[in-house]
């Protein structure tokens, strides 16, 4: 049986939802549509989801359209979850765009198309709610032409709008067919003019598949109407999933935890199959398959293969975006989920719970959440028994929130979002400490060098000294100590770059009292390096110098000619900074650069600015140093600036 793997995308409350239970309902996969009102749909499965009406997180489900089964993913429509949608856009053959009849195209609804068309995913336009009072037809087209794409082909015609009589019949006019076709076939417009057979059905067959063209659909998922026609199309017009032949090639879009706490991960199959008792690579390890489920395929015997979308188990170490092949294909593991980059979290908060008893299962919680979004980074702070979370958006709170909540029984409470910002080195700088020198009380010698390093060039560690000076467990010891302290600068902001030299070495040998043990007093150990190191390391720094830097986010505003002069003084006001404007009759493009801390007040203004039409786009683009009172970062570490206490501390501790 051929296989389709099909997304539906959505901007907030168009439906997706609803058509996803019409479809399921049609197949005879359901007995009854769920309702998104009452919390009985098929795919939304978090409770903020059946509560709020949104989806969030990604779910599969089958059905069957003849001799062609549809693996139909039902993808987020939030802003705040678009690296979500983008995740699971890379495992899809076609997919459906949901549009309101009442409501329109809408900001959400823009930024969802021009992701489809930068991946270049053939696509479907349905526009839903044909029976709700203002629906409309010609006004919807004149939108989606005007505001996502002119390549639009109406499938057919509506009647009795905003009526629960409301119908759609599929009519397509050759002669707009014709016109729209010939824009990417020559070959097409030689045929016509040579009164040749044209096959315009064919033509848009292969142009839908190249995503040239987008048909639409219009219909009600609540009444049925113009389903039949958006099935019919998702059948005849968007592309089979096919493999080459080759060895195992899959990735992982998802990761959840089973029952027993065991990770489940979701993976489609490009080339070759999964099969139980293979053992494959992924990341930067290997492990055994020990059980999996296919989506429409109830017996595993016959494995996951190629175009098809299945869950594995016995990938202890799996992560979202991890490329699974076999133990001998390694070109396959370059490849990525999808071609665009996700824009990295750049806000904080601090998840602290409600019952204090639960600080160590909160912990837990939210490294298994992690785990399952590779975009939640999480930072501990022994210190004040705090731990941090990184965040896309103030909705995210409300989904972790509520996660905890169901699923692990855990309440908490979030402090005010912060922005996360980096130091980066400003200069070169140099500090040692010898071996049984006051004011080192560490049996080792290290001297370490740290120098600024390109953008992007992580961390660095080189020997200055000979390998076989000392131990290289010494040498190790100061490695891994030199990497977790520049997690935390001169303001207490991570290091991403630097280049670190260990100019100096020396330890005491292994000695002994006559006729007694190895003593510690007497002969250095890793300690005495994992101790010293941070010390050194600091000086170093404030010998160097580090500048705090702020993340950017670039950013694309669509907005109102009207509106220009108000969102360009709002602009001003955010310290951002665009480029000159490109202004039209009706809409104008607003492009530049604002500080990630302002992105979220930017979309709270924007509505009002320009009477709900503005459609902003922003992702991380670059750091700037920042300008005016410098951000300090409250550190977890025990502080080796501070000297003193820091040795009294490791001190107790030895």
């Amino acid at each position: 049986m051929e296989v389709l793997n099909l997304g539906i995308l959505a901007h907030v409350d168009a439906g997706k939802t609803s058509l996803t239970e019409r479809l399921l309902y049609a197949a005879g996969v359901i007995d009854v549509v769920g309702s998104v009102d009452d919390g009985s749909t098929q795919t939304d499965s978090l409770a903020l989801e059946r509560q709020r009406g949104i989806t969030i997180k990604t779910a599969v489900a089958t059905f069957a359209i003849g001799d062609l089964r549809v693996n139909l993913i039902d993808t987020p429509g939030h802003p705040d979850f678009i690296a979500e949608v983008e995740r699971a856009l890379g495992v899809l053959d076609g997919a459906v765009l949901v549009i309101s009849a009442v409501e329109g195209v809408q900001a959400q609804t823009r930024v969802l198309m021009r992701t489809l068309q930068r991946l270049r995913i053939p696509t479907l336009i349905f526009v839903n709610k044909l029976d709700r009072a203002g629906a409309q037809y010609d006004g919807v087209l004149r939108q989606i032409a005007q505001k996502l794409t002119p390549r639009i082909v109406p499938m057919g015609e509506a009647a009795n709008l905003g009526t629960a009589d409301a119908v759609f019949k599929p009519i397509v006019q050759d002669d707009v067919l014709l016109d729209l076709l010939t824009e990417h076939d020559d070959n097409l417009l030689q045929r016509y003019v040579d009164g040749a057979p044209l096959a315009l059905h064919d033509v848009l067959v292969e142009q839908t598949h190249r995503a040239l063209v987008h048909p639409v659909y219009f219909g009600s998922a609540i009444t049925g109407a113009g389903t039949d026609a958006l099935t019919d199309g998702i059948r005849d017009l968007l592309p089979r999933a096919r493999g080459t032949g080759g060895p195992l090639d899959g990735t992982v879009f998802k990761v959840e935890r089973g029952p027993a706490g065991e990770k489940i991960a979701y993976v489609r199959i490009f080339d070759g199959t999964a099969n139980i008792r293979d053992r494959v690579r992924y990341g930067d390890t290997d492990g055994k398959i020990t059980a999996l489920q296919t989506y429409g395929d109830s017996d595993p015997g016959d494995g996951v293969g190629a175009g098809q979308i299945g869950k594995l188990w016995g990938l202890g170490d799996i992560r979202i975006g991890d490329v699974i092949t076999d133990l001998r294909n390694k070109s396959c593991a370059e490849r990525r989920i999808v071609s665009a980059k996700f824009a990295r979290p750049t806000l904080e908060t601090v998840v602290t719970p409600r019952r204090p008893s639960d600080k160590g299962n909160l912990r837990v919680a939210l490294t298994q959440l992690a785990e399952q979004d590779p975009l939640i980074n999480l930072r501990q702070d022994d210190l004040r028994q705090e731990t941090y979370v990184s965040l896309y958006g103030e909705v995210q709170k409300e989904v972790i929130e509520t996660t905890l909540a169901t699923e692990y029984g855990i309440a908490v409470d979030f402090r005010e979002t912060t922005t996360i910002h980096i130091e980066r080195i400003d200069g070169v700088g140099e500090a040692v400490e010898f071996n049984k020198k006051d004011p080192n009380p560490f049996l080792a010698t290290v001297g370490l060098r740290v120098e600024p390093a390109p953008v992007d060039a992580g961390v660095t560690f080189e020997l200055e000294v000979e390998l076989g000076s000392m131990p290289y467990a010494f040498i190790k010891a100061v490695e891994e100590t030199v990497r977790e302290t520049l997690q935390q600068g001169l303001h207490g902001w991570q290091i991403p770059d630097a280049h670190v030299v260990m100019t100096h070495s020396g330890y005491s040998a292994r000695q002994s009292h006559s006729h007694a043990v190895f003593d510690k007093s007497m002969s250095s150990t890793a300690g005495d390096f994992r101790f010293l190191t941070p010390v050194v390391l600091m000086t170093a720094l404030q010998q160097a110098g580090t500048t705090v830097h702020e993340p950017l986010h670039r950013f694309q505003l669509e907005i109102p000619t009207d509106t220009t002069r108000a969102v360009l003084a709002a602009l001003a006001r955010l310290r951002a900074i665009p480029q000159v404007p490109a202004l039209a009759a009706e809409t104008s493009t607003l492009e530049g650069e604002i500080p990630a801390a302002a992105v979220y007040e930017l979309e709270q203004q924007l509505p009002a600015l320009t009477r709900g039409e503005g459609v902003l786009e922003s992702a991380f683009e670059r750091y700037q140093p920042v300008t005016g009172a410098v951000p300090e970062r409250p550190r977890t570490d025990h502080d080796p600036l501070n000297r003193r206490e820091y040795l009294l501390h490791v001190q107790r501790r030895v």
